[in-house]
């Protein structure tokens, strides 16, 4: 079975997809990390974050083996995939790790912007996770702010929203609702509520096949 999760920065999605592998047995991808992987490669190299073609060199070269590294979760690394994440070129050099890792069985939860809609769009469940700017920009303030990160929520605010209108306008996999996805609003909800809802919304459409 593979479950896609989508929806826009700091909706907990990667969250709520971790949360989800673990209680099915499935394997977890966040690809959120392998852009993070591309533009801390184009950095580290000194490279220019607006040059494509240094962007979707360092794609086609990813080492997957370098998901784990820290500093990919760092905001500065986060707003540079929101760059690079943009360019078609990127996206393609991707796409067939993003597919061959969803084939695998015994199921995968994939969680990103395009899973339902590019990736994965015959998958079995997709969610779409969704919350208010400001509660996104609140809980991306801790969760810098628990790392000892310098951060003020107003600019982590204005990021998201740029990010939002990057995202939904982008000419390549912009971010957008699948036809038959389930929205999820985590707004009001804690960690465990979430993955309760989405639990229920798993349950709920295997029971109905």
């Amino acid at each position: 079975m593979i479950i896609a999760i989508d929806g826009p920065a700091a909706s907990g999605k990667g969250t709520l997809g971790k949360r989800l592998a673990a209680h099915y047995g499935y394997r977890h991808l966040d690809t959120g990390l392998i852009y993070r992987a591309v533009a801390k490669a184009v950095i580290d190299a000194g490279g220019d974050l607006a040059d494509e073609a240094r962007a979707t060199a360092a794609a086609v070269a990813l080492d997957v083996g370098q998901l784990g590294d820290p500093a990919l979760k760092t905001d500065a690394v986060g707003q540079a995939a929101s760059i690079v994440s943009a360019f078609p070129g990127v996206r393609a050099a991707l796409f067939d790790f993003q597919r061959d890792f969803a084939s695998h069985p015994p199921g995968a939860v994939l969680d990103g912007r395009d899973i339902g809609t590019v990736i994965c769009p015959d998958a079995d469940i997709k969610i779409f996770v969704v919350a208010s700017p400001e509660v996104r920009a609140k809980r991306r303030t801790q969760e810098i702010a628990s790392r000892g990160e310098p951060v003020d929520e107003a600019a982590v605010l204005a990021d998201i929203l740029k990010r939002d209108d990057r995202d939904r306008n982008r000419a390549a996999a912009p971010l957008r609702q699948a036809d038959d996805a389930h929205v999820l609003d985590n707004s009001a909800l804690d960690i465990e509520g979430g993955v309760r809802a989405a639990i229920a919304i798993i349950e709920k459409v295997r029971a109905g096949r």
